[in-house]
């Protein structure tokens, strides 16, 4: 390849990866043409995007950027993906394809770079157990609401309580005298 073609490579690879400061690697060697068509259909629905990239050329292009410590090191056909409401959604649904083996078997997560850090597979699989961005919301809404709900509780059970003996009382002077 020429000096001119592999700068418009390179120019093709950080235009579409700018912003992206979070991203997994994976490899995708022996997978036949129609499996990963599948693959990337598949991932493109959870809005993930995959390219797959020469190392070499990945490395000077990303140079002093968040994503250069993801190609420290890499080796062979790797593959970028981006992409997902969170790094952890990608990282979960990335694991959960290396895990399945059925139909993706040469499918490998082989690491990843989060916060400019670089993560290996053990790392990346760590990552994945974290809860996503919209279950941390969700606890954080329930944290949010647990103190008004158990004021009203406290509120309530006394004054439910004193409101019944009120009513019972009230019912006993309203019943006829025999």
């Amino acid at each position: 390849m020429s000096k001119y073609v592999k700068q418009l490579v390179m120019r093709d690879i950080t235009n579409r990866l700018v912003g992206v400061t979070d991203a997994v690697l994976i490899t995708t060697t022996g997978m036949d043409a129609n499996t990963t068509n599948q693959l990337r259909g598949e991932l493109e629905e959870k809005n993930i995007h995959v390219m797959v990239v020469k190392n070499s050329l990945c490395r000077r292009a990303f140079e002093g950027s968040a994503l250069a410590a993801a190609f420290e090191g890499a080796t062979g056909q790797t593959a970028v993906c981006w992409g997902s409401s969170d790094f952890v959604a990608l990282a979960k649904e990335v694991i959960r394809l290396d895990k399945d083996g059925g139909k993706y078997d040469k499918f490998k997560a082989t690491g990843g770079v989060l916060d400019g850090e670089p993560l290996s597979a053990q790392q990346l699989a760590a990552v994945s157990k974290w809860p996503t961005r919209e279950e941390q919301i969700s606890i954080l809404v329930g944290q949010i609401l647990s103190p008004g709900a158990n004021l009203v509780g406290a509120l309530l059970g006394p004054g439910g309580a004193l409101a019944s003996q009120i009513e019972k009382k009230g019912k006993e002077e309203d019943a006829p005298v025999e």
